[in-house]
Order: C-alpha cells, then sequence, then structure tokens
C-alpha cells in the first residue's frame, strides 16, 4: 500500500476538472472571487504596501500581477508573496468548517494565480488546480487536530506550503512522482509563530504567515518541477510534519474519504473583517440588536460563551494595534454595538482609539465551553446585560457568510478602490471564470 504523502500526489497529480462536480466548481469560484476581493481591499494598508514595495523591488521582470496595487508585473514568487500577504492583510480571507487551521483562499489563489499568468494558462486550469490544492490542504489540517497550534504555530503558514505546492504543481502539470516531491519540499518550508497573540503586539507579522506559504508552494512546485527531490514521507514519516510539528495526529486523516468526500466543500467565507472565532459573538449581537434596537451606550456587560481557543486565545481586553484588535472576541463584541461590523471601515476608521469601543470591550467577558477540543466547535452563546436591567440572550452556530451574500461583500471590499461598475464588472467576470482562456485580465489595477 502507498504511503500517505504518495497517494495524495498520485491523487492530486491525477485530478482533472472534467471529474469536479458542478456544486465544487462553485465553491472554488466562490472562493476565488473571495478573495480577489480580499486582495484587492488589503492592498492600499501599510503593512501592505510594505511587502507590495519589497515584492516589486526583488520581482522585477515577470508576468505576474499583484491585485489592486497598480504597480508592475512581477515574478511568479513575488506575485505570490505579496498577493498572500493581501489576501490575509484585514481578516477577510476564507476558512473551512469544520475548522482545520488552512486558509484555503489565502493560500491556494496566489501561488496558483501567479503561475497560471506565468505559464499562461486560464480559467479552468486554475480553479481544478485551487481544488486539488484544497483536498490535500485540508486533509492535512485536518490530521494536525489543532494541536500544531496548541506548540505554538500558526497553522496556515504551516499547512499552506502544502496546499501551494500542490495548487502550483497542478499547473505545471507535474506527474505522480514530482507532486510528492513538490509536497516534501513544501515539508521544509512549513513556518508561522503565534507568539504575537500572547505578546500581545507585533501583530503585522500574522499577514505574512500567509504569503510566506503561498511564495513557498510556488518555490516548491518550480523546484520540483526542474526534478529537485525531497523526501515522499514528510507528512507520516518520524521525523516528518506532523511528528515534528504537532502533538497529537490522526494519520488516517490524510486520506480519509479522498476521492470520494470532498474537502473543497468545507469551505467557508468570513461575513466580517475579524477573527472567525469572533464571528459567531459578532452575529449574535448585530441580531439582537437589530431586533431589540438598544445602543451601545446601553450596555452594561457582555458575556460570550463558546471555544476553548475563543476564550483563551482570542480574549484580548486591551489590544495593542489594529491585529490584535480584530483578533480580540471582546473588542470586535464592542465595535458591533457600535459600528457597522460588515464594513472594513468600521474596523479602519479610529475604532482602536474610540473611547466608547475601548470602555466596553473591558465589560465584554469570555468564557470557555467544556469539551471544546480538536476541529469541532461549540456553538456561541452571548448574554447582553442592559443598564435598565433587561438581559437578552443569542446563541449562534459560526456567523459565516451565506453564498448568496457573496456579492454583497465582494462590492463592499472593492467599491471603494475600483468605482462601482468595475466592481462590479470583475464579480460578473469571476462567475465565469471557467470560460477564460487566459487570466491576464486579472491584472495589478483588479
Amino acid at each position: 500500500m502507498a504511503q500517505e504523502t504518495v497517494r495524495l500526489a498520485q491523487y492530486a497529480a491525477a485530478l482533472r476538472y472534467e471529474d469536479l462536480p458542478a456544486e465544487i466548481v462553485r465553491r472554488a469560484k466562490d472562493c476565488i472571487a473571495d478573495t480577489v476581493a480580499a486582495i484587492i481591499c488589503g492592498a492600499p494598508l501599510p503593512w501592505s504596501r510594505i511587502v507590495i514595495g519589497y515584492a516589486e523591488r526583488t520581482g522585477r521582470g515577470g508576468a505576474c500581477h499583484i491585485l489592486g496595487s497598480g504597480g508592475p508585473a512581477v515574478t511568479a514568487p513575488a506575485a505570490a508573496l505579496a498577493n498572500g500577504a493581501l489576501a490575509h492583510a484585514f481578516e477577510l480571507d476564507s476558512l473551512t468548517r469544520p475548522g482545520a487551521g488552512v486558509h484555503p483562499g489565502g493560500t491556494l489563489l496566489p501561488p496558483a494565480l501567479a503561475i497560471a499568468q506565468e505559464q499562461g494558462l486560464g480559467g479552468r486550469a486554475l480553479i481544478v488546480a485551487f481544488v486539488a490544492g484544497c483536498e490535500v490542504m485540508v486533509r492535512i489540517g485536518r490530521a494536525t487536530g489543532h494541536t500544531n497550534e496548541q506548540r505554538g504555530f500558526h497553522a496556515p503558514g504551516n499547512t499552506g506550503p502544502f496546499g501551494g505546492a500542490v495548487a502550483g504543481g497542478h499547473l505545471l502539470r507535474l506527474d505522480a512522482e514530482k507532486m510528492a516531491n513538490a509536497i516534501g519540499i513544501a515539508g521544509s518550508l512549513a513556518s508561522g509563530l503565534l507568539e504575537f497573540a500572547r505578546a500581545g503586539k507585533g501583530g503585522m507579522v500574522k499577514r505574512l504567515h500567509l504569503g510566506r506559504a503561498s511564495e513557498g508552494g510556488v518555490l516548491a512546485a518550480s523546484l520540483a518541477n526542474d526534478g529537485f527531490q525531497a523526501p515522499d514521507t514528510v507528512l507520516e514519516g518520524p521525523f516528518g510534519f506532523l511528528a515534528v510539528f504537532c502533538r497529537e495526529w490522526d494519520l488516517a486523516a490524510l486520506t480519509r474519504g479522498l476521492g470520494e468526500d470532498w474537502a473543497t466543500d468545507s469551505i467557508t467565507l468570513k461575513r466580517y473583517p475579524c477573527h472567525a472565532n469572533a464571528h459567531a459573538a459578532v452575529k449574535a449581537l448585530f441580531d439582537l440588536q437589530a431586533e431589540h434596537r438598544f445602543s451601545g451606550a446601553e450596555v452594561e456587560m457582555v458575556a460570550i460563551s463558546g471555544s476553548e481557543r475563543m476564550g483563551t486565545l482570542h480574549n484580548i481586553p486591551e489590544p495593542a494595534d489594529l491585529m490584535m484588535a480584530q483578533y480580540s472576541v471582546p473588542f470586535c463584541a464592542a465595535l458591533t454595538l457600535y459600528r457597522d461590523p460588515r464594513n472594513p471601515e468600521s474596523f479602519a476608521e479610529g475604532a482602536l482609539d474610540d473611547p466608547e469601543i475601548r470602555d466596553l470591550c473591558r465589560r465584554v467577558k469570555l468564557e470557555a465551553t467544556p469539551h471544546a477540543a480538536g476541529h469541532g466547535a461549540p456553538a456561541t452563546t452571548v448574554t447582553v446585560s442592559l443598564r435598565s436591567g433587561r438581559r437578552l440572550s443569542a446563541t449562534v452556530a459560526d456567523g459565516m457568510l451565506a453564498p448568496a451574500d457573496l456579492g454583497d461583500k465582494f462590492l463592499r471590499l472593492t467599491r471603494v478602490p475600483l468605482g462601482e461598475a468595475r466592481a462590479t464588472a470583475l464579480f460578473e467576470r469571476l462567475q465565469h471564470l471557467e470560460d477564460e482562456a487566459a487570466l491576464d485580465w486579472l491584472d495589478a489595477a483588479g
């Protein structure tokens, strides 16, 4: 029997567009469109401009575009680095439910788009490469059981190079042996530390993790294409990814349901520009306020009960910078009661220094619900205590974006940098991505 890394490589190399069910094509296209919007929205931010500047200086002379930058074409590694960082620049990119510690859009689209533009490939090639990468990467994420993050690694930086390597390798038409080498190379590029969450500062580096993962995907696929070799036991070996990065792991999850159950179907899109573990609480508060018509000034206290990760890693009552504010469940909850959390501008325009939001943030109390380990998570319950003595409560499962609302989110993120007409036209064109013969139109201006 083939080992797990080899089986994943064989599957990914053999996958064809004709193998994809219509609903999987749709899920991939939705994630691609969502990620394009997140990149364009993230491009003007200060930390993004630093990464863009570096990519443009070091990646001159390529055929690939940094979306929303307005700058010159660059090489594939440089474009992947920048677009990956931009996708995660404002906590807007996709993930999965159940959670697997992966960000499909931010670590699959940037390397895949870069190589597709470099090779002059079209929409169908991009879609099937995206799915191939997702099927492998999500399974690797599931196998970790989130215990890589328990050790202090930021999971997307860990798992992202594998997905990017597979997506890029598929576009380069790697055979199974070279695809296994690409996965093997990616294992030595896994990185990303969570110290920013413990230190409470330096959160800008979190954006870089997805950029480096995307850049690593291009590097791994490109080297493998040229004959560079790596161990084909990189996932399951005694000094492989799972044994080194994780406290516990589920080896069988690497190939469970492979070719039968579509991991791509687990992709979910964010509704709000904040960490996914805040989404359920934000939606509960947003819905309670809409129903009962109370203001933030009327709130005495907010109690939130949810997953262990939400109650510990995201319990940040005094965030030091904007990134930590988006990572803080208390801050996101407080902001929701004063501003519309669906709009990025609500977080960006002075929110961190708003005295009313900061004051309420200190009065948001988090509690971890027992038995919330692994990839599953309990629903989040929010209880609002008003100064009048009223108590209002709501329970929400995850608060993520409904597919029907993707168009609204896309326009919210892109109408300012692109204008309403161009943003609408871009969204409509992405709805028919499979019909595009080339992808050079997805250029620096968006």
